[in-house]
Formats: structure tokens, sequence, C-alpha cells
């Protein structure tokens, strides 16, 4: 079964319609030049809010090793996503403190990510390229490349993913997660309830095609 984070998440309300609707992580975005980006005081109010079993990740840009880890003991994270350039040796060392998930950009007409080189990450998001944008740019990955890095890691695929071809995107590339910010917003940073209610729904159908 495909599951499903919703990333870019900046209130308590749309926190709980998301886990309603069956989320199974947020995303709590640090990286302060986006416009989805919140305090930590914030997100601690929402990851209060949480029902049990649902994770919260802190998504970070370039950030040295000692300030994720803290950040994410102090307010429980249950994963760091590592969203920028970070060298491996970084990764590793943030990954003896807290999980680890390192965001690397696939566009079309790339080769596969060096995954080998990221030894200390539980999983891999896979986004569109970010051209100094660092996610929620609303373009889509390579969905072929993407197959084939989902047949021996762990995948989040992300990029550009909607209501209108997440189904889609599921099928063709069969990964263990989906990410989505834009695509399932009124406006940055606010979440558009109907189009969360569709997404899940389109979730919900890649997965029975899949089982059946």
């Amino acid at each position: 079964m495909v599951r499903v984070k919703i990333c870019g998440i900046t209130n308590v309300e749309d926190a709980l319609l998301a886990c309603e609707l069956g989320a199974d992580a947020i995303g709590l975005n640090f990286y302060d030049k986006s416009p989805r980006s919140i305090s930590p005081f914030t997100a601690s109010k929402i990851i209060q809010k949480l029902p049990p079993f649902v994770a919260a990740v802190g998504i970070f840009v370039n950030w040295e090793a000692a300030p994720v880890t803290s950040l994410a003991k102090a307010l429980g994270l249950s994963a760091a996503q590592l969203h920028g350039d970070e060298p491996p040796k970084l990764v590793s060392e943030i990954a003896k403190k807290v999980s680890v998930i390192k965001a690397l950009h696939v566009g079309k007409a790339s080769a596969l990510p060096a995954f080998a080189k990221y030894r200390g990450a539980t999983a891999f998001l896979l986004d569109a390229p970010h051209s100094g944008q660092f996610g929620g740019t609303g373009h889509t990955t390579d969905w072929s490349l993407a197959h084939t890095a989902a047949k021996s890691h762990r995948i989040l695929l992300a990029g550009g993913l909607t209501p209108e071809n997440v189904t889609e995107a599921i099928l063709a590339v069969r990964p263990y997660a989906v990410d989505v910010t834009s695509g399932v917003e009124a406006k940055p940073g606010k979440k558009d309830p109907a189009k969360l209610r569709a997404f899940f729904d389109e979730v919900a159908r890649a997965n029975r095609d899949i089982s059946s």
C-alpha cells in the first residue's frame, strides 16, 4: 500500500484534516526562504495535536548536523528530510541520531542519483530539479527513472503531484509513498480541503488497482 505524506503544513487545522483523511506523515518546513516555512514554536503546537502513528517530518535545507538533531529531538520529529545539497558525510552524521529522508532531484533525461553515497538515509524523496527552489515547484519528476529506483530503494515520490495525476504516478512508479505540497494548496502554506480529499480518494483508487 502506497503511503501519503502531506508536506508544507503550517497550521493545526490543515494538519488535522490531513490526518483525518489518512495521512501517514506531515511535513513541517524549516527552510526560511520557503513561503511554507514555520517556526519551531508553531511546529510544536502542530505536533502536539497529531494523533498517534502519524509521523512529523522536519524539512531542512543545508543545515549543519547539530541544529538538525537538536531540533528533531526537541520536537520529537520522526525523521529529518534533508532537501538541500547536503554532502554524504553530513547525511551520515545526522542519521546517527535521527532517521533521514534524503531528497534528490530527478528531471527529464537525468541519470539515476547515486543512492549508495547516502548510506545513512532510510528513504529517498525524488523531486523535480530545483533551479534554486528547494521543493514545492509544481514540476514533475521523471517517473520512469523513479520506477527504476523504487525497485531497490524506499522511494517517496514528489514533484508536481495533484489529484489529477497521482493515480497515474503511483501506477507508473510504485513508490513507497507519495509526497504532495503545492498540488493540494489553495495558496502557498494553506491547504485546499477539496483538493486534499480528492488527492486521498485518488491514492485509495490507485491502491485498489495495485491490490487487484
